[in-house]
């Protein structure tokens, strides 16, 4: 195994593991940072970790082992999602592949685990947020996986290191295919990671959560484990915008140390996102993300086009 090997595949599981709650962190800082508030720190998610996780856990009346199991689900579809999703273009094989479209099978698992549990919680409020979110999972997976279908269509492999090796450099982006794939790719971060305009993390009212609603009858570690998970989503979708769908260089080493400011320049993009676009309403969301599809679904017809 090659040094550069050994090196992306350090990235990968740190990073995935031990950074991803620097991402919403960061987010947060510099929205506050832009609204002019002095905001929280980009370490305050360490903080709510720690906290989360000196706290018992909390049992509520009537629940079976599906409510008790949900995180643990969620951790091990996203532990193994880290480990599928490469940092650069060498990564190890951790014995689960790296498979594009693995990737999208994985987040419904997670998702579907805790919408689960909010059916055996049967709280209003949890139902109402997991059958929203639901609702838009249908939309977000498809887009998610037609614009991974661009990148393996420019690329010829839905392997994501090779995903990533080959759309390196200058020369992929002289067709339009990869560039209208980054756009539909950019709403599906925004939705992954429950961001404005289509989710407000910083909401507290109940009648209008959606990834925050399914979480409100749990509590310590296993709200720990959920608040990570949500985290590692931020880290997943942001690689992957990074290191497939924008300008990259060539070779591990160089796009290893380009990927620490690409995430940076991400989560201030996020931010700003926030800052200028109020939510929408649930009924709008569909209909961007079904231009988002359109625009997948036309950098398909791009690369068609080309190649025929």
């Amino acid at each position: 195994m090659s040094g550069a090997t050994v090196a992306g595949g350090m990235a990968q599981v740190v990073g995935g593991v031990v950074l991803a709650p620097l991402l919403p962190g960061l987010v947060q800082h510099l929205k506050a940072r832009l609204q002019g508030r002095r905001g929280p720190t980009p370490l305050q998610p360490y903080r709510e970790l720690r906290r989360l996780w000196g706290k018992s856990s909390i049992d509520v009346e009537g629940t079976t082992a599906v409510y008790r199991l949900a995180p643990l689900v969620v951790v091990a579809a996203l532990a193994v999602a880290i480990l599928l999703v490469p940092a650069a273009d060498r990564a190890p094989g951790w014995g689960v592949g790296h498979d594009a479209l693995a990737l999208a099978g994985l987040l419904a698992l997670a998702r579907f685990a805790v919408a689960t549990a909010s059916w055996d919680v049967s709280n209003g409020f949890s139902l109402q947020g997991a059958s929203r979110d639901l609702t838009l999972s249908v939309f977000i997976e498809a887009v998610l996986v037609l614009a991974l279908a661009v990148a393996a269509l420019v690329t010829g492999t839905t392997d994501l290191r090779g995903v990533i090796a080959g759309t390196a450099g200058g020369d992929v982006w002289s067709s339009p295919a990869l560039a209208l794939g980054a756009a539909a790719f950019a709403l599906v971060v925004i939705a992954e990671t429950g961001r404005q305009p289509v989710d407000n993390p910083d909401t507290h009212l109940e009648l209008t959560m959606i990834h925050e609603g399914p979480l409100l009858e749990y509590g310590g570690r296993d709200l720990a484990f959920l608040q990570w998970g949500a985290a590692v989503r931020h880290w997943l979708v942001l690689v992957l915008i990074a290191q497939v769908f924008l300008p990259h260089p060539e070779g591990t080493w160089w796009q290893l140390a380009l990927l620490p400011a690409w995430l940076v320049v991400l989560c201030a993009a996020l931010a700003l996102t926030e800052t200028i676009l109020a939510k929408s309403r649930i009924l709008i969301v569909p209909r961007l993300l079904g231009v988002a599809a359109m625009v997948a679904l036309l950098g398909i017809v791009a690369w068609l086009v080309e190649n025929a």
